[in-house]
C-alpha cells in the first residue's frame, strides 16, 4: 500500500539541516517544536530505524505501544501522532509517499542476527549497536533504547498474526515528513541488515532535512 502525500511542498534549498546518512551509519539531531523533519529514501527499499526523545528530558521518549493503541492501527501513516511514554504528542506525520511504516518489528542486533540467521552473523554490524553508539553521545545507555519506528520497512501481518519482513515497496526519492510538537532528539540507524530483504539486501544512503516551518 502506498500512502498519499499531503501538505506543503517544501524546497530542499530552504532546509536548515540537510545531511546524507551513509549506508549502515547512525545519526542524531535536534528537531525543535514546529520544525518539520523529512526523511528521504534516496535509492529506495532502505529501512530507517528511528527513535525520538524529548530534548530536555530523555526519560520521555517515543512509545510504539501508546502510538499504536491511540490510533488503532498497526502502522505509521499520514496523520499518525507519534506519542511518548507520557502519552504526549512528540511529532505528527504530515506528508508521506513511502507507504505504511512499521513500528512493531524492532531493531536488528548482533544477538537477534545470531538467533535468526546463524552464528556466522554474530559479528555483523546491527541497528542496536548503531543506536548505542549514537545515544551514548548524549549521555544515554542501552537501557534507553526502546522499540523504534522502521521507516520504509515493509512488515505485513500474516493471517496467523505473525510479522513478516519482506521486500520494501519504497521507491527512490520517497519520503516521510513529521512536524515536531515538542523539541525532540531524533536518533537514526540507517539499517545495515543484509540477512533479510528489509533493505533489498543492499543498504543504501538516506537523506535527512529539517525545515523551519
Amino acid at each position: 500500500m502506498k500512502a498519499e502525500n499531503s501538505g506543503v511542498q517544501r524546497d530542499a534549498a530552504t532546509a536548515l539541516v540537510d545531511v546524507t546518512i551513509a549506508a549502515r551509519a547512525p545519526w542524531s539531531g535536534l528537531v525543535q517544536r514546529g520544525q518539520v523533519l523529512r526523511i528521504v529514501d534516496v535509492e529506495g527499499q532502505q529501512a530507517v530505524d528511528t527513535l525520538f526523545y524529548r530534548a530536555d528530558d530523555f526519560s520521555e521518549r517515543y512509545s510504539a505501544q501508546d502510538t499504536l493503541r491511540a490510533q488503532g492501527s498497526a502502522y505509521v501513516v499520514t496523520g499518525t501522532r507519534l506519542l511518548s511514554n507520557e502519552g504526549r504528542e512528540m511529532l505528527s506525520v504530515i506528508a508521506n509517499t513511502g507507504g505504511a511504516h512499521d513500528t512493531s518489528a524492532g531493531a536488528c542486533s548482533c544477538e537477534s542476527n545470531t538467533v535468526r540467521f546463524g552464528h556466522q552473523t554474530r559479528y555483523m554490524h546491527a541497528c542496536r549497536e548503531n543506536f548505542l553508539l549514537e545515544v551514548s553521545r548524549h549521555g544515554m545507555s542501552k537501557r534507553d533504547i526502546v522499540a523504534n519506528i522502521n521507516f520504509f520497512m515493509n512488515v505485513p501481518v500474516e493471517p496467523d498474526g505473525r510479522l513478516a519482513i519482506v521486500d520494501g515497496v519504497s521507491r527512490p526519492g520517497d519520503y516521510v515528513e513529521m512536524r515536531a510538537a515538542m523539541d525532540v532528539l531524533c536518533v537514526i540507524s540507517n539499517c545495515p541488515q543484509v540477512n533479510n530483504p528489509c533493505n533489498g539486501f543492499n543498504p543504501t544512503p538516506v537523506r535527512v532535512l529539517i525545515f523551519g516551518d
